[in-house]
């Protein structure tokens, strides 16, 4: 008896593992083995968007939308899993190697129905888009966003050949440059390279010249006196109009009408260390009659009402009471910002004394109207990427600004906390 139920257990088990066996080769037929998967993030590169339709994208025009060479195999091989066409944004949003946030990016350009319903209505409106004609050879420098129109682009197209054109520096250079646009397909290439008037290649020595930044005018610097000029003198060195007042300003208000060393004037929160530095062998600064002046300025208290806490210096500061710490500390709180727009922000200010502070903002007043402010659109980079409110934004911000030059489009985008957006907007127009 004992032999039988020995026997009969070791058949149970070999049973089990039989079924195991039977259940695990079953199951693995179900998985589709997919390659590794890494999220698109944001590139440093510009990246001109326009009307695109995925099935015609080939490796090297996927790339250019940011794409990664893994997540390009990915999206490619999930092209073919689900029949070798994408039928709806919909199905390709669906694509493991697309993010949420990319996809954002992109869908309002992709040439697919929202979802595979709509798609009879979709192929109809754009089945009856005009085929690339061209009649005899041009310069594409030359040629108006109208003017593309009529060889057959859209009108999105043909404003990011214009994007890109400027981007280059308002020339395609060479054919070479002109086939990597994006939307330039290898067949509409094929179409126009015959009657490009164009160099083959690009000159060894070119250098892209674009640059976000604005141009500046030449300024001729010379010596002069710091404690005559007026604000037409402060703009011939090169400073806005705005930023020209307010060296005026606190130098006839904060300093009593003089300059009295180049610490003075490095002080002054509208002129940048690098601009200080420019100026610094051509300041010329009449020494006896300061002399004098200082003599006088010691000789009087500062009346604290009538001081701006947007030109307050640090001298005044401590006069007024404070530490070196937390003078410090507001001076370049102040100089990162470009200006106080409200007295919260002083009170904001890291390593200060808070209950003399507060007493400060009650007795000075604030002028704010002497701020520079921008929109995200015309906003420089370098303002952007140093200011407190703006630099961790600032790389989102140029990006998005390329393909959609809107500010409310682009704060949609952004995505920003409200008390974030709130702070930021104290800078803009």
């Amino acid at each position: 008896m004992m032999k039988r139920g020995y026997y009969q257990k070791v058949a149970f088990l070999g049973i089990l593992l039989l079924i195991l066996l039977a259940f695990q080769q079953y199951t693995s037929r179900e998985k589709e083995n997919f390659p590794d998967v890494q999220f698109v993030s944001e590139e440093a590169s510009q990246i001109l968007l326009a009307e695109f339709n995925p099935n015609d994208f080939d490796e090297k025009q996927w790339q250019s939308l940011g794409f990664s060479s893994k997540q390009i195999s990915t999206i490619l091989n999930y092209k073919k899993i689900v029949g070798g066409k994408f039928t709806s944004k919909e199905q390709l949003k669906k694509c493991y190697a697309i993010s949420e946030e990319k996809f954002a990016e992109i869908s309002s350009y992709i040439l697919l129905p929202e979802s595979k319903n709509k798609g009879k209505t979709f192929h109809s409106q754009y089945s009856e888009r005009k085929s690339i004609s061209v009649s005899g050879k041009f310069n594409p420098d030359h040629l108006s966003e109208r003017q593309w129109e009529e060889i057959g682009f859209s009108e999105k197209q043909a404003q990011a050949i214009l994007k890109y054109k400027a981007y280059l520096g308002g020339s395609f250079v060479s054919k070479e440059k002109f086939k990597d646009c994006f939307i330039i397909t290898d067949e509409n290439y094929q179409q126009l390279s015959p009657y490009l008037i164009l160099p083959e290649k690009t000159p060894d020595n070119y250098k892209n010249s674009v640059s976000n930044k604005e141009s500046k005018p030449l300024i001729k610097l010379h010596s002069f006196d710091p404690n005559t000029l007026n604000i037409d003198g402060w703009q011939s060195l090169g400073f806005s109009q705005n930023q020209a007042r307010t060296i005026v300003n606190y130098r006839d208000k904060n300093l009593k009408g003089n300059f009295t060393n180049l610490d003075d004037i490095k002080k002054c929160f509208v002129i940048s260390p690098e601009k200080f530095e420019e100026l610094r062998p051509y300041i010329k600064i009449n020494v006896s009659q300061n002399i004098e002046r200082k003599a006088e300025i010691t000789q009087q208290k500062t009346d604290f009402a009538t001081i701006d806490l947007n030109l307050i210096t640090f001298k005044q500061l401590l006069e007024f009471g404070l530490d070196e710490k937390s003078a410090g500390s507001i001076i370049g709180f102040r100089k990162k910002l470009g200006g106080f727009i409200n007295k919260q922000q002083i009170l904001d200010t890291y390593n200060i004394d808070i209950n003399l502070v507060q007493k400060l903002t009650s007795t000075c007043k604030l002028e704010s109207s002497i701020i520079t402010k921008y929109t995200l659109v015309d906003a420089p980079e370098e303002w952007l990427k140093n200011h407190p409110y703006f630099k961790y934004s600032a790389d989102k911000i140029i990006y998005y600004r390329i393909s959609d030059p809107d500010d409310k489009k682009i704060w949609k985008l952004l995505k920003l906390k409200p008390e974030y957006e709130a702070r930021m907007k104290l800078y803009m127009k």
